[in-house]
């Protein structure tokens, strides 16, 4: 009889040892996940803040570059005019794509510096640069050839330049509206995770 009544014993305390211990891994898992969930949640909200600042960005820069191109008042030549014919193929290619179009966006402005006015300056002085004409018209101060050349190649070069400074900010742009898919998309599937976590450890509450 003593050695059953110990055995009970032994069996209720090492039962009872089981619950509590287990109790205290509920517990543990419940904490566990709302410190997973809450971290998850922040990086949510981080990420959806930061999405909302790139699209601004994005919406800004892209605004920015239209309306100065606008102000410009640039239109691509007429298709199959003489001014896109001209051109080699590669570049009158290119330019034909927007062919009677005003200039309005970045990737034109891109196309119409590099496609257009690249080549006509390259025709003013055989190839040669602006800095390369500018020093033969200095040595020769009484050539006006060569001084026609310098005042148009400054002209040109400059306006390619600002073309070209208005397609790398409209591309920045471009990679800022990316970005913005990218945190909207890190950002709700963070935001779904961690509500997942917080359902997840009221349920371990309720069991436990």
């Amino acid at each position: 009889m003593l050695r059953e009544e110990l055995g009970k014993l032994l069996k209720y305390a090492v039962f009872n040892s089981f619950l509590t211990s287990t109790k205290g891994m509920f517990v543990n898992r419940k904490f566990i996940d709302k410190v997973a969930s809450s971290t998850g949640l922040l990086l949510a909200v981080v990420l959806l803040i930061a999405g909302g600042l790139l699209t601004w960005g994005y919406s800004f820069t892209n605004n920015q570059v239209k309306t100065q191109l606008l102000e410009q008042n640039v239109t691509f030549p007429a298709a199959g005019s003489g001014a896109i014919t001209s051109l080699p193929a590669a570049d009158g290619a290119a330019v034909a794509k927007y062919a009677g179009q005003p200039m309005t966006t970045g990737r034109q402005a891109e196309v119409y510096a590099d496609h257009f006015i690249a080549v006509h300056l390259k025709e003013i002085a055989g190839g040669k640069t602006y800095s390369e004409v500018s020093a033969a018209a200095q040595a020769d101060p009484t050539n006006a050839a060569l001084a026609n050349q310098v005042q148009l190649l400054f002209r040109g070069s400059t306006l390619r330049g600002l073309l070209l400074y208005g397609y790398a900010f409209w591309q920045i742009g471009q990679i800022a509206m990316y970005a913005a898919l990218v945190a909207y998309l890190g950002g709700v599937l963070f935001l779904l995770l961690a509500l997942l976590g917080f359902l997840h450890a009221r349920r371990v509450g309720e069991k436990a």
